[in-house]
């Protein structure tokens, strides 16, 4: 239902960054909007707490925001509260986020190894994702999980690609468990 809701309102607010000509502008500002509320922990208590009205609430952010940001990064954040969909404030943000970066044509590729990459490995796997992508440049995170035995997990968006050691001896033995040995 959450991801529902963030691609909802993420959605919306990318189709009017693009109606009014300033994705790139409202992308940069929702970004520093979503460090805000993560900085803050005691503004989403604020706008969370039961007995503090939405009138109230609405106030608070348009005292915190308006002024600094584009008008139309302020009314999404009213309309957020109006609705009461301020515990979903974060994803509905990243949401937005990932679309402008997709429509930049930036990918945003999680890499998870065994083993810490050098630098030069790091350059050739990054060549090698845009050489097989649509994306002219990404932004890379890397993880180490010594789970992993050797190999690597890529993650775009909803693609995996898993060519961890340790997934192909749990198929392995998957496939062992399939085997039925007859009587000899």
């Amino acid at each position: 239902m959450a991801k529902l809701i963030s691609g909802t309102y993420g959605e919306a607010l990318f189709e009017l960054a693009k109606e009014v000509d300033k994705l790139e502008l409202l992308g940069e500002q929702i970004a520093v909007v979503r460090e805000i509320f993560a900085e803050n922990e005691e503004l989403l208590k604020l706008l969370n707490h039961p007995k503090i009205t939405k009138d109230e609430k609405v106030q608070v952010i348009e005292n915190i925001f308006k002024g600094r940001f584009e008008d139309e990064v302020v009314g999404f954040l009213v309309i957020i509260v109006e609705k009461g969909r301020y515990n979903e404030i974060d994803s509905i943000l990243a949401y937005f986020i990932d679309k402008v970066k997709e429509d930049r044509k930036i990918g945003i590729a999680k890499v998870v190894s065994a083993i810490e990459l050098s630098a030069e490995q790091k350059a050739k796997l990054e060549a090698k994702l845009l050489s097989q992508t649509d994306y002219e440049k990404f932004e890379m995170c890397y993880e180490v999980d010594t789970a992993l035995i050797g190999g690597m997990i890529i993650r775009i968006g909803d693609r995996v690609v898993d060519s961890s050691v340790k997934s192909k001896l749990d198929r392995m033995a998957r496939d062992m468990a399939k085997i039925q040995l007859g009587n000899a």
